[in-house]
């Protein structure tokens, strides 16, 4: 399998300008969106010339199936990819017609927690004034240890193309491409199109001779 990752050039500018001070700051939303895809390179692409896409975007928390939606977002967000997918050359057939490729597209979601420790923020501001203000000179500052815990979510829209042209020979679903897409901006359902056409835009082997 090979993986590209596309990211802005402003994404860039946050990247070589990472020393200096509020760089995300300057950045969009849509400069600060990253698009990863990955293929298998022994796919031929070229050989199919069908799929399907199911008709409802799963949802996966921490790794975990939870069900299946069919929001307005959703729906516009299948759309998009069955566009990309015929401006590529293939058609779109039911999932009971026997299609070359199949495509489900999920919307991911994983919390990540950790701890602050306010005591270093205290050790640092404390440092402003001294204690001889109060009349205790050659004394320090003593701060208790106090922590916090955060958590916070991060999301993508992920989706899978399964060959299914040779699943009876080869006797399993292979996946032969994955696209993800992620960063501020991500559901934004004014973004669909362009999130989806930038996977495409990059897999330029996507496309069918028949």
């Amino acid at each position: 399998m090979k993986t590209i990752f596309l990211i802005s050039a402003g994404a860039l500018l946050l990247a070589t300008t990472a020393c200096t001070k509020n760089a995300a700051d300057r950045l969009s939303d849509d400069e600060s969106r990253i698009y990863i895809t990955n293929h298998d390179e022994t796919a031929a692409f070229t050989s199919y010339s069908t799929f399907s896409i199911a008709d409802s975007v799963a949802l996966i928390d921490n790794n975990q199936f939870t069900k299946r939606e069919r929001t307005p977002f959703d729906a516009q967000l299948i759309d998009a990819f069955v566009a990309q997918m015929q401006q590529k050359g293939y058609t779109r057939v039911a999932a009971n017609a026997n299609p070359d490729l199949g495509i489900t597209v999920n919307r991911v979601y994983n919390d990540y927690s950790g701890l602050i420790n306010y005591g270093d923020y205290w050790n640092y501001y404390g440092g402003y004034w001294d204690p001889y203000y109060w009349g205790y000179p050659g004394y320090s500052y003593y701060y208790p240890s106090f922590y916090g815990v955060y958590t916070i979510t991060d999301g993508a829209i992920q989706a899978d193309m399964v060959d299914l042209k040779n699943a009876a020979s080869s006797n399993k679903l292979k996946v032969i491409w994955d696209g993800m897409i992620r960063g501020a901006g991500t559901f934004d359902q004014s973004k669909i199109d362009q999130n989806v056409s930038a996977l495409f835009t990059q897999s330029d082997y996507l496309k069918t001779n028949q």
